[in-house]
């Protein structure tokens, strides 16, 4: 019978028979609900912290480690967040009296997560506070404290074209083992390829691993460019935009960009001639701005230190700011603990109210909102005092 002959009042006839059926149905009693199933859903997909120890270490080409890192159920975390191929862990550190963060890819798969650990790849860098004392004193037991996954550098059906080709440099590597892996093992329905500038062969990460998931699997290509050596069989130089031609597909792809400032500098005029829409090119900032007297917006003779007045729960500290770093790496040297995570301008966790004062933001690291504009808000990780100053800084 046709839906339109069927009369609607012959259903309300259904309603006595119905409730009969309901009244004489057994009474069983629901089970108590705690909490919301969503909210423990989002607990567990998003928790405001993870605490882990380290349960292994290997040594890694290029001066690096692998750090992989465990669940600590006696610190109340059982099990570890999923998270998507690309993202990072916001590592909370005490050096001294300092108190930083340190944001550091995921460079295990995803599904690596659900067996219990998560993979860093940690370079130590000369000078570098942060990667100088995880080298020195990280071992099997040492609980660490970590931010849930964070980041958007992932890969997105409804954004990015269904190949993405990935030009990276040095240490950048890790988020795209991270992706490789998770592409091999049919987690991300996308193809990879990936072009790995290093200064030698000797100097690659993740090399062998990369050249036997190249083999296994067809939706991943690996392309080594050496600077500082010539191989038959490899790319010699920097990565120019006749490189990226060569082995991208024809048609659209989706251009990701990880790597040094120097590279990325490099990398972004190259970029210019490939006619790519602006959708299609992805850049991951995570990791400091170092150096904001060569831009060429930076103010002239500026002062080489001023003097920072920090609001924060009541409490206010006077300090000395030098103008070539960051306000937030001045905090945290004055072991003032402050929120951070992506280091780079980009998340906003930092956010804190310029009072008084001027600051200077370099526009390629400049990630703030128009409200943080016209309200007074800037990111301390990316901003430079250029006079005496007074910032209004959230506790962690």
């Amino acid at each position: 019978m046709a839906l339109w002959k069927l009369n609607p009042m012959d259903f309300t006839k259904m309603n006595p028979t119905r409730q009969a059926k309901i009244e004489a149905a057994p009474a069983k009693k629901l089970p108590e609900l705690r909490t919301y199933v969503p909210n423990q859903i989002a607990a567990a997909l998003h928790p405001e912290v993870q605490y882990l120890k380290v349960i292994k270490i290997e040594e890694e080409a290029g001066n690096c480690k692998r750090y992989y890192l465990g669940p600590n159920a006696d610190k109340g975390t059982d099990s570890l967040a999923w998270f998507s191929a690309g993202q990072y862990l916001s590592i909370s550190l005490e050096i001294g009296q300092a108190k930083l963060t340190r944001p550091y890819s995921i460079a295990s798969s995803p599904r690596d997560a659900l067996n219990g650990f998560y993979m860093l790849t940690i370079q130590r860098v000369e000078g570098g506070l942060a990667s100088q004392y995880i080298h020195d004193n990280w071992a099997v037991g040492t609980e660490i404290t970590a931010s849930a996954p964070l980041g958007n550098f992932t890969y997105e059906p409804l954004r990015d074209a269904k190949t993405i080709v990935a030009v990276v440099g040095g240490s950048s590597i890790t988020p795209f083992r991270a992706m490789a892996k998770s592409i091999a093992e049919g987690d991300e329905d996308a193809e990879l390829v990936l072009i790995y500038g290093s200064r030698t062969l000797e100097d690659t990460m993740f090399q062998s691993e990369l050249k036997a998931l190249e083999e296994s699997c067809g939706k991943f290509r690996f392309v080594n460019v050496f600077s500082d050596e010539q191989r038959e069989g490899y790319e010699h130089g920097f990565i120019t935009a006749d490189i990226i031609r060569k082995y991208a597909p024809e048609g659209e792809y989706s251009l990701f960009v990880c790597g040094p400032q120097v590279m990325r500098k490099f990398v972004d005029k190259e970029i210019e001639t490939l006619g790519l829409r602006r959708k299609f090119i992805r850049q991951e900032l995570f990791g400091e701005y170092f150096g904001p007297a060569k831009e060429a917006d930076y103010p002239q003779n500026v002062a080489s230190e001023f003097q920072l007045t920090v609001r924060q729960t009541g409490k206010e500290y006077t300090l000395t700011a030098p103008a070539d770093q960051s306000i937030l790496r001045t905090l945290e040297a004055a072991g003032i603990a402050a929120p951070s995570h992506c280091r780079s301008g980009e998340c906003g966790w930092c956010h804190s109210r310029l009072v008084s004062g001027e600051i200077y933001t370099p526009k390629s690291v400049d990630g703030r909102r128009e409200a943080d504009l016209i309200y007074g808000y800037i990111h301390p990780c990316c901003s430079f005092p250029v006079s005496d100053l007074v910032i209004e800084v959230s506790p962690l």
